[in-house]
This record gives structure tokens, C-alpha cells and sequence, in this order.
């Protein structure tokens, strides 16, 4: 499985930014341009809550099994892969949906902050990319947690490179 990389992440975001602000400044021009929800940011930070437990619990089982510990929890290669692939989703998921709420909030922001409706979109919108860069840090943080040791004693074959 290949590492998600910050950069990617990055680009979506930026990307997603752009095309929200110049589509939220076109859907203003033809009218009311869509709300960004209040529940925006509190499912982003739920995820990213459950993202952040789940690598802390996997990551005191792994260190346990490592460290060879009577009684510990094994941790099994199907799982911790499933949570990699539940990481690198939910980062990419939330690099999207950030950069969407910020493009819009950053539109409203420029033209629009004399109605005082507009003014607490831009809030939400706010909250909605602070909590979707959790949801990256979180979804990152897991990615590293399950990553496997380095194998420095042996060199690579070419069975296994």
C-alpha cells in the first residue's frame, strides 16, 4: 500500500479552494449561494476524534506486542491495513471538503460580510477547515502509526523488491 503523501493532500485542498470560490462567486451572482451547515464542522472533528483514538489504541497495542508483554492485545495485519485504508480516505475526503468550505467561506468573507447571516457562514466555514485539517493530521497520524519497521539487517532480494 503506498503512503499518502501531505503534498497530494495539499493539492486537493488548494484545488477544492479554488473551484468553491470561483463557483460559490458564480452561484452568488445568480442568487443565494448554498449554506455552509453548522454540522460541517462538528462531523469533521467527530471524525477526527475517532481517527486520533483509533491510532492511539493501535499504537499502544503495537508497542505492547513489540515489546513482547505478557497478556498483549496482538494487533491483526488485516485490521491495522483496514485502518490505514480508513485514514488515508477520511484525509482525502477531508482535504476535499476543507478546501471546499474554505473556498466558500473565503468568497463570503470578500464580498459578502455585511449581512449578518453570511458573517456566521464564515465561521462555520471556518471551523469546517480547522476541523477537516484534523481529520488530515488524524487520518496521517494513523497512516504512520501502522507503518512497519524498517528491516535494516537484511538487505532486499529480488523476490521481495
Amino acid at each position: 500500500m503506498r503512503e499518502l503523501r501531505i503534498r497530494t493532500l495539499a493539492g486537493l485542498f488548494v484545488l477544492a479552494l479554488v473551484l468553491s470560490w470561483a463557483g460559490t462567486g458564480m452561484w452568488d451572482g445568480l442568487g443565494t449561494p448554498p449554506a455552509v451547515p453548522v454540522a460541517a464542522p462538528v462531523v469533521l472533528a467527530l471524525i477526527a476524534a475517532v481517527l486520533a483514538a483509533t491510532a492511539l489504541s493501535l499504537r499502544a497495542r503495537l508497542r505492547a506486542q513489540r515489546e513482547r508483554q505478557p497478556g498483549a492485545k496482538g494487533v491483526e495485519p488485516i485490521m491495522a491495513a483496514r485502518a490505514v485504508v480508513l485514514g488515508q480516505a477520511s484525509a482525502l475526503v477531508a482535504a476535499l471538503a476543507a478546501g471546499a468550505y474554505g473556498g466558500a467561506g473565503l468568497h463570503l468573507l470578500l464580498n459578502a460580510m455585511d449581512v449578518p447571516a453570511r458573517r456566521d457562514q464564515v465561521v462555520y466555514a471556518g471551523l469546517a477547515v480547522l476541523a477537516g485539517a484534523a481529520v488530515v493530521a488524524a487520518g496521517i497520524f494513523l497512516q504512520r502509526v501502522c507503518r512497519l519497521p524498517e528491516d535494516d539487517d537484511e538487505p532486499p532480494t529480488a523476490a521481495t523488491a
